[in-house]
C-alpha cells in the first residue's frame, strides 16, 4: 500500500500544478512550437452575447475568458514574449507552450484578445456557467466587457493570486476569486498532512542526487523540503 501511495501523492500534486498553469496539450508530432489553430467558424458564436463568461473545460483544468463580441475573447495567458518585444504582430500569435511555461516561471502574462477558435482550442465551451455561484453579484454584460477591455495588455501572473479565473470573475462579478486555486490549496494541505509525502520528497531528492551528483543544488532542497513537510504535517 505504501509503494502505491507515494507515487499517487506525487502525481496528484503534479496534476493540480498543471491545472493552474494551464498547459495545453499539443497534438502528436508537434515540438512545442506554434500549434495549428482551429478552422475559422468552427464555433457558432451567434449564441454568445457581449460580456458573457466563457469556460473551456480540459482534462486537468478550466480556461476562462470574456466574450467581447464579433468573435473576440479577452483572456489572461502567461506569456514571456512581451518582455522581449513590442511587436504586436509577433505577440498576437497563438501562445505556444514554451512561451506559456516561461511566462509562469517569470510571473509574466498578458490579457489578450483572440478569436473564439484560438481561445477554445477545439474544446467545448460553457457560457456563464459560474453565474449560479454568484447569484445576485452578476454585473451588467456591457460593464463586464468594458472591464475586460480596459485590462487588455501586460500584467503580472500568479498561480494563486492572478490567473485567468481571477480575471473573469473580477470582470463579470466584481470580485477576483479562483475556485481552482482553492482546490489546489486544499490538495497541498492534504499532501502536507499526509506524512507519506515526507518519504516521497526523500525519494525524489535521492533520485536527483544520484542523477545530478552531490551538490548544494540537490542536497539543500532535499533537506529543507523534507524538514518543512515533516514539521508542517
Amino acid at each position: 500500500a505504501m509503494k502505491n501511495a507515494v507515487p499517487q501523492a506525487a502525481s496528484l500534486l503534479l496534476e493540480k500544478l498543471l491545472l493552474l498553469v494551464h498547459v495545453r496539450a499539443l497534438p502528436a508530432g508537434t515540438d512545442g512550437g506554434e500549434p495549428p489553430p482551429a478552422a475559422p467558424g468552427y464555433y457558432d458564436t451567434s449564441c454568445f452575447q457581449r460580456g458573457d463568461l466563457l469556460e473551456v473545460p480540459r482534462t486537468l483544468f478550466v480556461h476562462f475568458g470574456i466574450y467581447l463580441g464579433e468573435n473576440r475573447v479577452a483572456h489572461l495567458m502567461p506569456d514571456i514574449l512581451p518582455a522581449f518585444t513590442d511587436d504586436r504582430q509577433q505577440i498576437q500569435r497563438v501562445v505556444t507552450n514554451k512561451r506559456l511555461i516561461l511566462g509562469v516561471i517569470t510571473k509574466m502574462a498578458s490579457i489578450r484578445v483572440d478569436t473564439v477558435e484560438d481561445f477554445a482550442y477545439g474544446g467545448s465551451i460553457l457560457v456563464n456557467h459560474m453565474d449560479r455561484r454568484f447569484k445576485d453579484q452578476v454585473l451588467g454584460s456591457e460593464e463586464a466587457a468594458r472591464r475586460a477591455e480596459k485590462l487588455v495588455g501586460a500584467t503580472a501572473y500568479s498561480l494563486l493570486w492572478n490567473n485567468c479565473e481571477h480575471f473573469v470573475t473580477y470582470c463579470r462579478y466584481g470580485a477576483a476569486v479562483s475556485f481552482q486555486t482553492d482546490k489546489f490549496c486544499e490538495t497541498v494541505k492534504m499532501i502536507i498532512r499526509d506524512q507519506r509525502s515526507v518519504l516521497a520528497s526523500v525519494l525524489v531528492g535521492l533520485a536527483s542526487i544520484v542523477c545530478l551528483g552531490l551538490a548544494p543544488s540537490t542536497t539543500l532542497p532535499t533537506i529543507f523540503i523534507t524538514f518543512f513537510l515533516w514539521m508542517a504535517g
